[in-house]
C-alpha cells in the first residue's frame, strides 16, 4: 500500500515532491500547477496545510 509522504527531493518543504513520488509523475509537473494555485491564493493556502499535516519520510538513504 502507498504512502503519502513529504520527500527528500524537496524545494521547499518536500510537498509537491511527495505527492509526484506518490501519484508517479514527475515532480516539475506537480510544482508547475501548484504555481499556478498559487497564484489564485488557493494553493499557497493548501500548500500550507499540505506542509503541516504530510509526515516526514522515515526512509533516509
Amino acid at each position: 500500500m502507498k504512502k503519502l509522504y513529504k520527500s527528500n527531493n524537496r524545494m521547499i518543504c518536500g510537498v509537491c515532491a511527495g505527492l509526484a513520488e506518490y501519484l508517479g509523475i514527475d515532480p516539475t509537473v506537480v510544482r508547475l500547477i501548484w504555481a499556478a494555485l498559487g497564484l489564485t491564493g488557493t494553493g499557497i493556502l493548501l500548500y500550507i496545510i499540505a506542509a503541516l499535516v504530510m509526515p516526514e519520510n522515515m526512509d533516509v538513504l
